[in-house]
């Protein structure tokens, strides 16, 4: 008897999952159908030419496989696409608005997801999410915190690292206590993007992490009460660089692409990157010196996940939900984790990949100066985003310069 009630819900279980799929597929069939022959206008940074020839790939893809073509609106700020949407639905534009898709993370999703701006949740549901590493990359679920709750998907991997040519500097500073004592010892060789740029803001963060007495009260949101007294430590070591830094801390870099080239025309000895695989990438490309190499701080560094989410008003859902789920097709994984194409560690769990796409990635040579997974150390995780817009502003009233 217990043996017949044993099969009967066995074959109930399976006749619910066999269901379930039925009805998964049939509802992508669908969306897959209303997405044919739509443009996906995805909003995303431009300030990369490998980034912009990456997302236009992407585009050549959608359109080939599903019939949906990219139009890249390049940003210099991913703020810009958030205010475009919050104007609309101001202006009661609660359908058909002008973002399809925004390439987004961190306090902008915070802003967005609070103001209920989000499409969703929709991650999830794509066929190609049980490929991605929920379990072993956690930071593909959390944003700066924030459960994704299927409200972002993500598509790429990142930690910060330091880039310095190793021909000019044989042994680079591996502390934060060392890096301080490094640049004031070699004025004029340092510096980093002005925030409230991202790879500078991370910077702050990771200055934040190296000097605070409890760096996990960064894991809630900022205390207004306690912060002055928390940050000091941090801007004292800011404030014993900052005359040593390049320019004497009287200017900056925009962003990563133009530290970069400070670096490659060795005007400063150390840089900073938010992609692991930014210096074989550009040692391939011939615009650093092919003894360039990168290294974490002992402790570890920053990471998070890049994601990709719909405004609630798009025009065009169906077709930026495929776009979604084929940043997440082991083939596009594989071609972003390549350094001659971008460099970007990939969400995939390579462990539940077949042979066919497991192959792509084994294939890969991740380049001389990528460090390997273990070299790259531990992964910090990324402060609540109140603090990134603290710090930045904080710094701005401190440091910041005209550009």
């Amino acid at each position: 008897m217990l043996r017949r009630h044993f099969l009967l819900a066995s074959a109930l279980a399976a006749l619910t999952a066999s269901g379930h799929m039925a009805w998964a597929q049939d509802a992508w069939d669908q969306t897959l159908a209303e997405a044919k022959g739509q443009t996906v206008y995805w909003h995303a940074w431009g300030g990369d030419p490998k980034i912009n020839d990456f997302i236009a790939w992407v585009g050549e893809q959608a359109m080939a496989r599903h019939g949906v073509a990219i139009e890249h609106v390049k940003l210099a700020s991913t703020a810009d696409a958030v205010s475009r949407v919050l104007a609309e639905r101001e202006a009661g534009t609660t359908s058909g608005g002008a973002v399809d898709l925004i390439w987004i993370n961190g306090e902008n999703f915070a802003a967005m997801k609070a103001e209920g701006l989000l499409f969703g949740p929709f991650a999830e549901s794509l066929p190609n999410w049980p490929l991605v590493d929920v379990a072993g990359k956690p930071a593909v679920v959390t944003d700066f915190t924030l459960p994704t709750e299927g409200y972002e998907s993500p598509w790429a991997m990142a930690q910060l690292v330091f880039e310095y040519d190793s021909a000019r500097l044989p042994e680079p500073p591996r502390s934060l206590a060392a890096l301080r004592d490094w640049i004031i010892a070699h004025p004029g060789r340092f510096t980093y993007p002005q925030p409230p740029d991202y790879l500078g803001t991370t910077f702050l963060k990771q200055v934040a992490y190296g000097t605070l007495a409890d760096p996990s009260v960064m894991q809630k949101p900022l205390d207004e009460a306690t912060y002055q007294a928390t940050v000091a430590p941090m801007w004292d070591w800011l404030d014993a660089v900052t005359p040593a830094l390049w320019r004497g801390g009287k200017a900056y870099p925009a962003n990563e692409p133009a530290l970069g080239q400070l670096l490659a025309d060795a005007e400063v000895d150390i840089g900073l990157a938010f992609n692991p695989g930014r210096a074989s990438a550009e040692i391939a490309a011939g615009t650093l010196a092919d003894t360039t190499r990168t290294f974490t701080l002992e402790g570890g560094t920053i990471g998070n996940a890049s994601f990709v989410a719909i405004p609630f008003n798009a025009a065009h859902k169906a077709g930026a939900q495929v776009v979604a789920n084929l940043l997440l097709d082991p083939e596009v994984q594989a071609r972003a984790q390549d350094p001659n194409v971008l460099g970007f560690q990939t969400v995939l769990n390579l462990s539940s990949l077949d042979d066919t796409a497991r192959a792509r990635f084994d294939a890969l040579d991740l380049g001389i100066a990528t460090l390997s997974p273990d070299q790259l150390g531990p992964v910090l995780l990324e402060p609540h985003a109140s603090w990134m817009v603290r710090l930045s502003q904080d710094w701005i009233e401190r440091y910041g310069v005209a550009q």
